[in-house]
């Protein structure tokens, strides 16, 4: 029903940003709630922010409160991750995923993008 293909990663300073984007297809993708999610190396799989379908409600990780802004434009199928004042800490292959928007956020996740790799060098 839904294909996602994120794009934007690449290699960036300490302290440099970087947007990735989500490219979404499939004519219920306005309707889904999106989330972001970055895995490190021998490091769990992490939920960094999520949005829910309309814009109006977005939740972040802890550790990427005040430097990520997560954001969608459902006329282009499409979610955004700002990030700002990278760390080292943030390097990961990044994903998107789209699901349902629960009480305390993305309560599931169906469908995935492939992942676009985020480096962070000091």
């Amino acid at each position: 029903q839904v294909q996602l293909v994120e794009s934007g990663g690449g290699l960036v300073h300490t302290g440099g940003s970087l947007r990735v984007s989500c490219a979404g297809s499939g004519r219920t993708f306005s309707g889904l709630a999106m989330g972001w999610f970055r895995q490190a190396p021998g490091k769990n799989r992490e939920n960094v922010a999520a949005i829910n379908w309309s814009g109006t409600r977005t939740i972040y990780t802890n550790t990427v409160k005040g430097r990520f802004t997560v954001s969608r434009d459902n006329a282009k199928n499409t979610v955004y991750l700002q990030m700002n004042s990278l760390e080292p800490e943030d390097t990961a292959v990044y994903y998107c995923a789209a699901g349902l928007w629960g009480a305390q956020g993305l309560s599931r996740t169906d469908y995935w993008g492939q992942g676009t790799q985020v480096t962070v060098f000091s």
